[in-house]
């Protein structure tokens, strides 16, 4: 019991990271995303300026993310990509023939020496959303060859933006007067047409 709870404790210092490769016609971009332990999420992308096939491009979103543990001074390390060759490779259960990836694999290695325990991880690329989508957005962008851009903020809207207007209309009604009155009543207001009245049973929806 006691070395249950102590692997316990143990997973709750640990970081994580979620990485991702992506090529198309427009180039190669990796996305990784860095966890800690407490849920802060810190993502980071790049482009690369060379060619590579798809398993190199993962290899590179890998080591992006066990660089950036590094950098942060990560001690307990879990990886996790939707990769499976490029995780069972790293595991050491698949053999690496490929010429273009033994040397990914030994500077990863090299990499995890600077980490006290760290452990790759296959998962479905549909849990592996996020730094799939960095890794395209990356692949999209043309960039000189020391070129930076800034990292993008996602944000969920779950209202329309003109909800967030509150002036008061020219007769001196708020801008919700309509939908408030239909959530209340069931009242529309006599000037509506049907598809006024389908927008605003739409919009009421989303109120209480």
């Amino acid at each position: 019991m006691a070395l249950f709870e102590e692997k316990l404790e143990k997973d709750r210092d640990k970081w994580i990271v979620w990485f991702d490769g992506a090529s198309n016609v427009l180039g190669h971009g990796v996305g990784a995303k860095l966890v800690s332990p407490d849920n802060q999420c810190i993502p980071f992308t790049a482009r690369l300026g060379f060619d590579c096939t798809n398993n190199m491009a993962e290899y590179e979103a890998c080591a992006l993310g066990v660089q950036a543990a590094i950098d942060f001074n990560v001690k307990l390390l879990k990886e996790y990509g939707d990769s499976a060759l490029v995780i069972h490779q790293l595991r050491g259960e698949w053999e690496t023939r490929d010429h273009k990836l033994i040397p990914y694999q030994t500077y990863i290695k090299e990499l995890a020496e600077f980490i006290d325990e760290i452990s790759f991880h296959h998962v479905p690329r549909e849990e592996n959303q996020m730094v799939d989508a960095l890794a395209t957005l990356a692949s999209m962008f043309q960039l000189t060859p020391h070129g930076d851009l800034p990292y993008i903020e996602f944000r969920c809207r779950g209202r329309p933006a003109y909800c967030c207007l509150v002036e008061e209309e020219w007769d001196g009604k708020t801008w919700y007067f309509d939908i408030k009155r239909y959530v209340e009543s069931k009242e529309y207001p006599p000037e509506a047409s049907d598809n006024d009245k389908r927008t605003l049973r739409r919009l009421a929806a989303g109120f209480f």
